[in-house]
């Protein structure tokens, strides 16, 4: 009897260990409410210093940077130079610090800091990204 009582124990005691682990399991996900790596926006480029389609910088990622990770120019030519551009709170827009880069037609790496079209913007910002040679371009923002 007494090794009965020892097994009634063991399995009682592995069972208990069981569900604080499942418990545990459970609850993991729960708390890490970690944001989402990067967001990604198509859009249609505005003409030279203007505007195309406006998008929000995602408030859920941890990407800051306007990353320009994919472009396709309209016309005949396989590239364009492009800019991004911000809304500042009274509601006029400018061009980002780094200007115009040019981008041949296809997927550009979110690493490759030359495609960093704006850098540290804030959640909710409205931005947009500008053509050089001219508007209507297709581009992908990962922000």
């Amino acid at each position: 009897m007494p090794n009965r009582d020892r097994s009634r124990r063991a399995v009682v005691a592995g069972a208990l260990v069981f569900v604080s682990a499942a418990t545990g399991m459970v609850l993991a996900p729960a708390a890490s409410a970690a944001p989402q790596a990067c967001t990604a926006s198509s859009l249609t480029t505005g003409e030279y210093e203007s505007q195309g389609t406006v998008r929000n910088k995602s408030a859920t990622s941890s990407c800051g940077d306007l990353n320009l990770t994919y472009s396709f120019n309209t016309t005949s030519r396989t590239y364009d130079y492009y800019a991004g551009r911000l809304r500042r709170s009274d509601g006029t827009w400018f061009t980002c610090a780094k200007r115009y880069v040019q981008a041949y037609d296809g997927s550009h790496s979110i690493n490759d800091s030359t495609y960093w079209l704006c850098t540290d913007v804030n959640d909710n910002t409205p931005f947009s990204v500008s053509s050089l040679l001219e508007g209507n371009d297709n581009v992908t923002i990962t922000h």
